[in-house]
């Protein structure tokens, strides 16, 4: 089964698409496709897609049995010890106060605390 996402492309890639892969959400094609029309496919994708973006999974015979394309994402498609992975750039930017952790005990560790210095008596 191939999952083909595109976001951003003119609508004509998309009526492309619908020719070999069925449309289940606005930009979300599924189907079966052989190895040759696939790779064809993938092709015609990277021409028609103009500024928008494109991920393609598809079947393969390694340790993840998946494998994945990637057109003009900011996220890269990186290999490590032969299982493929995305990474993220890093922006530089610091954690946002809602996400970086707090100093201190935590609520649970000063509820016990506070139990045990009462039943301590």
């Amino acid at each position: 089964m191939v999952v083909l996402i595109v976001t951003a492309c003119p609508v004509g890639l998309r009526g492309h698409l619908t020719r070999w892969l069925l449309e289940i959400s606005p930009g979300v094609f599924v189907g079966v496709l052989s190895k040759r029309v696939r790779d064809l496919l993938w092709e015609r994708v990277q021409e028609l897609v103009k500024d928008g973006r494109a991920i393609m999974v598809s079947p393969a015979r390694n340790e993840q049995r998946l494998d994945f394309r990637i057109h003009r994402f900011d996220w890269e498609p990186v290999d490590i010890d032969g299982v493929k992975l995305v990474r993220r750039p890093h922006t530089g930017e610091a954690l946002p106060s809602a996400a970086r952790p707090r100093a201190g005990r935590s609520k649970a560790s000063r509820y016990r605390a506070a139990r045990r210095n009462q039943g301590g008596g």
